[in-house]
């Protein structure tokens, strides 16, 4: 089997691949059209998020017989179109779904804790110990919307804390020994802190608004280490002024090219990020949830043995 690499990824998925006797091509600056040009001699793709592969790519692969996406979504994929070719899709969201979950409960300490906002002073020579006061975790009720790998990953680091854990999903039944699945109005009665674990799809893009965030009870804190589109940032800045959130923890922003390498189009900022940015109870990362030197290994290894399982 020909395989084409598109993405850098650990040197491991070429090396496996050999030993089932693939042949492997790294292509990692072609364009789009390039790549369309010569796609049809191989019969199995390897990508991250270079750019998306829509009708008009897949029509020129004609002998493409799996995509390996290293990483949690197929968003960039036409995947109704390629399932319709035959096409086998495989995604890895087992191989960094125990760095999001860590990455999700760093966030949330970080700013309980006021990590970053202290961190700075004393290095600024500022000693501020009422100022910088935290609050604790045992106690609250985390509301996980989205309860698949990367929901299950959070809930499971939050065992070793005193809080109640409830999540909601579009699929019945998904609720386990470490979080009760609930429907949306409940979650939004209890919660104290929103964590979001959904993939982009047309049910999530811009999921959370004013209206949604205006159906909780009482301030909570959300965080982000989903995909950036479920959430409106002008909604979110403004529900930060009014205290509706109490504070936000961003991996993730709505101003991400599908690539999720360069966030803006720009040179100027757009003015809620500024508010973002300018903010202490705000916490910011570059989309790196599930970017550690552990997922990277098992990234890899999860689409090389979804590819030997399926075709080996």
């Amino acid at each position: 089997m020909k395989v084409l690499h598109l993405d850098k990824n650990h040197p491991l998925i070429i090396e496996q691949f050999k030993g089932f006797g693939f042949t492997n091509d790294v292509d990692y600056t072609a364009t789009k059209e390039e790549v369309e040009a010569i796609i049809h001699n191989y019969e199995g793709l390897i990508i991250r998020s270079r750019f998306p592969l829509d009708k008009t790519f897949l029509d020129k692969a004609t002998n493409l017989k799996f995509i390996g996406r290293l990483g949690a979504g197929l968003e960039n994929i036409d995947t109704d179109y390629a399932t319709q070719k035959g096409i086998f899709l495989a995604s890895a969201p087992e191989g960094n779904r125990n760095a999001v979950g860590e990455h999700t409960l760093g966030m949330i300490l970080s700013l309980f804790n006021k990590l970053n906002k202290a961190d700075k002073e004393v290095r600024n020579g500022k000693w501020d110990r009422e100022g910088n006061r935290g609050i604790e975790l045992d106690g609250k009720t985390v509301g996980i919307i989205g309860y698949g790998n990367m929901g299950n990953a959070f809930a499971k680091k939050l065992r070793g804390f005193d809080v109640d854990v409830i999540c909601y999903d579009i699929k019945d039944g998904v609720g386990n020994e470490n979080a009760t699945q609930v429907d949306l109005e409940e979650l939004q009665q209890k919660a104290d802190i929103l964590s979001l674990h959904v993939p982009q799809t047309q049910l999530t893009k811009n999921m959370i608004t004013a209206n949604f965030i205006n159906g909780f009870k009482k301030p909570f804190w959300l965080f982000n280490t989903a995909r950036g589109k479920c959430l409106v940032t002008a909604d979110l800045v403004t529900a930060l002024k009014e205290g509706k959130i109490l504070g936000a923890g961003l991996d993730v922003l709505e101003y991400e090219k599908a690539s999720f390498e360069h966030m803006f189009t720009d040179n100027e900022l757009p003015e809620d990020f500024e508010y973002l940015i300018k903010s202490d109870n705000v916490l910011l990362s570059p989309h790196v949830a599930g970017w550690t030197v552990e997922s990277k290994i098992k990234l890899a290894q999860t689409i090389v043995d979804k590819v030997k399982a399926k075709f080996l």
